[in-house]
């Protein structure tokens, strides 16, 4: 029973098709002034439900396709917006290298920070210039606000710069007057102290205030004079004969992306970084 009546569908279905086939012919064969105005009546009344079904479909799928857009153009614009305090940032540091640059006029070679030499070494970093580019091993790396380093290992293209906060780091400092002179350190190897230098050996009859500048003095010709390092904060320890002061770093590592790699130099260096200051005395 079943089986007979889905034949019976079937044989209804395609007579349905066919008259439509047989309507579609005559309708085409009818001369254009008696064809048009059937198509219209059809269109107004017949066909006028499917019509708007099809016009509503398209309306649905330019509203979806247009949300799509939207939504794309609101995460693009959130995305720029993230950024933007970033890139503003960086564009401020770029342009004060440049105003570095201008300042030393020569001996110098631009580089950019590529990352840490190694995953578990924060206190180093490599940068895209080496030996081809004329840096050379125990070479000076600044940033616009001062000392970040000394180059520990030179290759073909690349270079490592142990930064003020490696163990191994040490410099001739004075300060900015040239009155008090010492040794710069990092403060420690591990903790909070790790991001700050200490100024030893500095005589105990010579305060040196909090708020001073701090400047490689240039003695031992490793470094030139003139670099700035730091600000003293405080004092970390004294003794009968000495103190020893804590100076907050110029230069923060996590925030220079682009450096220069001074060569020798015989010049006091102040005048580049802090342009109205006067040369310390010698």
């Amino acid at each position: 029973m079943a089986l007979g009546a889905e034949r019976y569908a079937t044989r209804g279905d395609t007579l349905v098709f066919l008259g439509c086939v047989a309507l579609s012919l005559v309708a085409m064969s009818l001369p254009s002034g008696t064809r048009d105005p059937l198509a219209s009546g059809l269109r107004r009344t017949v066909l006028l439900p499917f019509l708007q079904l099809q016009s509503q479909s398209e309306l649905l799928r330019t509203s979806r396709t247009r949300f799509a857009q939207i939504v794309a153009e609101r995460d693009s614009a959130a995305l720029a917006t993230a950024f933007q305090g970033e890139l503003r940032a960086e564009n401020v540091r770029l342009r004060a290298l440049l105003g570095l640059g201008s300042r030393l006029g020569s001996g110098f070679v631009p580089a950019e920070v590529l990352h840490q030499a190694t995953p578990t070494d924060p206190l180093t970093v490599v940068i895209s210039a080496g030996r081809r580019q004329g840096v050379r091993q125990l070479a000076a790396v600044v940033s616009p606000e001062g000392l970040l380093g000394i180059v520990s290992a030179v290759d073909g293209g690349t270079s490592v710069v142990a930064t003020w906060a490696h163990p191994d780091f040490r410099a001739s400092g004075m300060a900015a007057d040239g009155s008090v002179y010492g040794i710069l350190a990092p403060h420690g190897t591990s903790g909070p102290g790790v991001w700050l230098l200490e100024m030893r050996g500095v005589p105990y009859r010579q305060a040196v205030p909090t708020g001073t500048v701090i400047l490689t003095s240039g003695l031992g010709g490793v470094l030139p004079r003139g670099l700035p390092v730091g600000i003293v904060i405080g004092t970390a320890s004294e003794t009968e004969w000495e103190r020893t002061y804590l100076v907050r770093p110029a230069a923060p590592p996590g925030s220079v992306s682009h450096v220069m790699v001074l060569g020798p130099r015989g010049d006091d260096l102040r005048g580049a970084f802090v342009p109205d200051s006067q040369p310390a005395t010698p």
